[in-house]
């Protein structure tokens, strides 16, 4: 099988990839310090692949521990690179940690693959590459926005780093992938997210809310020029998401691409409102919720344009956001003592 390095592999998505890459004839060779996943996924992808897979726990910047990775994994088909930190608020409060991994685990990633000469990558990039778009939906070709966040101009960097690596180096191809908002978890329910405290996200929120962790959610703005005064959001089930990632690394081996961006998202775009209403049909679970003021930074509505991403790198989702919210909620309820 051909080994395919994936940096953050016992991450959210890292960890639902290894298992879609598993599912399609490749061996994913996992590089991850655990920093913000746990030991559980890694057993969780053997339990539903049938094999452990092979783990490095090291640090993505620590170039003599990667550089013994390369040495003793070669040869490597291709690296999807998830590795990064990624809370938008901590980046503001310490944004040269976020320089430090986000940007430089890159650079020292595509140095040691020109090397050993590993020529295709995925990246794991986002649509807060757009910040607020002009136009809804939202296509590959909007203008990089002002980022809002050191968190956000770090995709913003890496994105044009591997444009220039790519254009400097002919043989090495590369797939940046814009997600929308993962959401869901394996419909085994023995891999989901793992936030770390209290989530930044709003489906973990719901979860943990609706199973009494938390008190009640917060609504953040009802005042918001949407039909329902809510956020809107593009909700991808993390199963697609991670389907796309084996799907980029397949369309690299029978394309000439040097460098493409595709956005990963449903097309569609729900509100918060849409999101809590769909959680009680999909698990007829009570979720208490109050409406609080805005919080700073949020945008009105964000969804994708997924048209290139269908003719262009054949991929288009297949499950619903009751499909991600059901799935979320039984991954909730495994996680209970």
């Amino acid at each position: 099988m051909k080994k395919v390095l994936v940096t953050g592999g016992a991450g959210f998505i890292g960890s639902h990839t290894c298992v879609e890459l598993a599912a399609a004839g490749f061996e994913p060779i996992i590089v991850d310090d655990l920093r913000n996943s746990e030991e559980r996924a890694i057993d969780g992808i053997a339990r539903i692949v049938g094999r452990k897979p092979a783990v490095h726990r090291i640090d993505c910047c620590d170039e003599a521990a990667m550089e013994r990775m390369f040495q003793g994994e070669g040869p490597i088909h291709g690296a999807i690179h998830f590795a990064a930190d990624k809370a938008v608020g901590e980046s503001v409060a310490d944004p040269l940690k976020y320089y430090h991994n986000n940007i430089g685990s890159l650079v020292l990633l595509l140095r040691l693959m020109k090397k050993h000469e590993v020529n295709r990558i995925v990246f794991s990039s986002s649509c807060t590459v757009y910040g607020q778009p002009e136009r809804l939906p939202v296509t590959e070709t909007a203008p990089d926005r002002n980022a809002m966040s050191p968190y956000g101009f770090t995709k913003i960097a890496c994105e044009q780093m591997l444009r220039d690596t790519t254009a400097s180096d002919p043989p090495l191809k590369a797939v940046l992938l814009r997600y929308f908002n993962p959401v869901g978890a394996h419909p085994s329910a023995l891999i989901g997210e793992l936030p770390l405290g209290v989530p930044n996200n709003l489906v973990p929120f719901v979860t943990q809310t609706a199973a009494g962790l938390r008190k009640q959610l917060t609504v953040f703005g009802n005042d918001y020029d949407t039909p329902d005064g809510s956020c809107i959001r593009d909700y991808i089930h993390v199963v697609d998401l991670a389907k796309a990632h084996v799907r980029a690394l397949q369309w690299m081996e029978d394309g000439p691409v040097s460098c493409d961006v595709f956005n990963i998202g449903t097309g569609k775009g729900n509100s918060v409102f849409e999101v809590i209403n769909a959680f009680k049909e999909a698990t007829s679970t009570p979720l208490p919720y109050v409406v609080g003021p805005r919080r700073a930074g949020d945008t009105t509505a964000v969804y994708a344009d997924t048209t290139k991403s269908r003719d262009v790198l054949g991929w288009t989702p297949a499950l619903t956001l009751n499909d991600a919210l059901r799935d979320a909620w039984r991954w909730q309820l495994a996680l209970k003592p």
